[in-house]
């Protein structure tokens, strides 16, 4: 396992500028220092919210208008299905939507995505299936990671060995929290595992593509420093994490948090609870 870039934690002060109105400014500094060469830029977002989506697009178009072409890595995209992406979009030229019709997974508002998807095509950049499908999560948290990932992959992210206890801990309570302390806690280690694995595939396909830079599209929960993708980043590689927060939610684990309008929507609790109902 890798560790977080020590000098980055200068730049996670940033995230306290996310409230004040120079915000703008300020991610437009920092993205002119970060958004260029070879170096890996992670874009978070809070899945169902337009605003985020539309910030952090605007900050794509600033930094490829600047002449950036890096590749864009998608979790909303199964890496199996990357066959079928490169063939959507020689199909599809620049409709977004039909692009996320024939190579999308199901779950995700493919209408907050389709500006994006455009936005590749019109640049050309690289369009990478990044995420494990739910069929190879499901793998993982039965046979563990030799199910999805070969020996190589396991042995260069150390998974051969036990996760730190930091980082265990982390995803637990990370995972706690996101399905809101329902979870049963025998199912914990198994889904830690799901977890890792999809932040390990991530990472391992930014690297594969970073020669002329590599953005990450993923939740916040995947950018984070403390237990996300940059773990298993080495030290060495040019790294900007950037946090588009809702109020209420925290602002750490990143070296910008941008602020976002809050999106209205039901408590997802509730669905929780009457699923654990008998």
């Amino acid at each position: 396992m890798l560790n977080l870039n020590s000098h980055r934690w200068r730049l996670a002060l940033l995230g306290l500028l996310c409230a004040l109105p120079a915000a703008a400014d300020e991610l437009g500094r920092q993205a002119k220092v970060w958004m260029r060469a070879d170096h890996v830029v992670l874009l978070g977002e809070v899945h169902d919210n337009p605003d985020g989506h539309a910030q952090r697009l605007a900050l794509l178009k600033t930094a490829l208008h600047a002449g950036w072409r890096p590749a864009l890595v998608m979790e909303m995209f199964d890496r199996e299905r990357q066959a079928e992406l490169d063939a959507a979009r020689q199909h599809c030229r620049l409709d977004g939507a039909c692009i996320a019709q024939r190579a999308g997974a199901e779950g995700w508002n493919w209408a907050l995505y389709q500006p994006v998807l455009a936005l590749a095509q019109q640049y050309q950049l690289p369009l990478i299936a990044g995420n494990l499908s739910r069929d190879e999560a499901r793998q993982v948290m039965k046979n563990g990671y030799a199910a999805v990932l070969d020996e190589a992959t396991r042995q260069r992210y150390r998974l051969d060995q036990p996760l730190p206890a930091a980082l265990e801990e982390g995803q637990r309570q990370a995972l706690d929290q996101g399905h809101c302390g329902m979870l049963p806690a025998k199912a914990m280690p198994a889904m830690v595992r799901a977890q890792v694995a999809r932040d390990v595939v991530l990472a391992d396909t930014l690297l594969q593509h970073r020669s002329q830079g590599a953005v990450l599209i993923a939740g916040n929960g995947h950018v984070g420093r403390a237990v996300g993708v940059p773990r298993w980043l080495p030290e060495a590689v040019p790294l900007w994490v950037v946090g588009f927060i809702e109020q209420g939610q925290s602002a750490s684990g990143y070296d910008l948090a941008v602020a976002v309008a809050a999106t209205p929507r039901e408590d997802p609790c509730l669905g929780l609870a009457a699923v654990q109902k008998p």
